[in-house]
């Protein structure tokens, strides 16, 4: 994989859990807000952040050292 590639994918999944962070607010400030989507949210929210994560490793592993 390139650098380019991890780079646009973490961009991608980073992108993903913002997304997922305010679809989960707007749905809190809604009286009743079903529990099942709450619920469906966290799951997607917990994966996207689990990928993130790995992309950023991923991409930090890639990169070269810094040469004096």
């Amino acid at each position: 994989m390139t650098v380019r590639y991890l780079a646009e994918e973490l961009y991608r999944w980073t992108r993903k859990v913002e997304d997922l962070k305010k679809a989960l607010a707007a749905l809190a400030l809604e009286a009743g807000g079903a529990l099942q989507e709450r619920a469906r949210l966290e799951t997607e929210l917990l994966n996207a952040k689990q990928q993130q994560a790995h992309f950023r490793a991923v991409l930090e592993s890639k990169k070269e050292p810094t040469r004096i």
